[in-house]
């Protein structure tokens, strides 16, 4: 699910890997294996793109649908 969400909100904000790779100061090829889910990303990576996208990590780990961040309100 995770690979899903970060290939989507990618391709929604039409970007490529290798501009988000660039600003993961990884390689392009190692941002595509996470697309691909052939290896785990880390969630310090996941909290970055999380910041970079305003959206939050329950959103990128599929827990929500919800792409803004939650809210003090969201919480009680």
């Amino acid at each position: 699910m995770i690979f899903e969400r970060i290939r989507n909100i990618r391709e929604d904000n039409d970007l490529t890997q290798s501009q988000i790779a660039e600003f993961l100061n990884i390689n392009q090829r190692t941002y595509s294996r996470y697309e691909r889910g052939e290896i785990s990303i880390t969630v310090e990576t996941m909290c970055k793109l999380a910041d970079y996208y305003g959206t939050s990590l329950d959103y990128l780990a599929g827990r929500t649908d919800k792409k803004t961040p939650y809210t003090p309100k969201d919480l009680k």
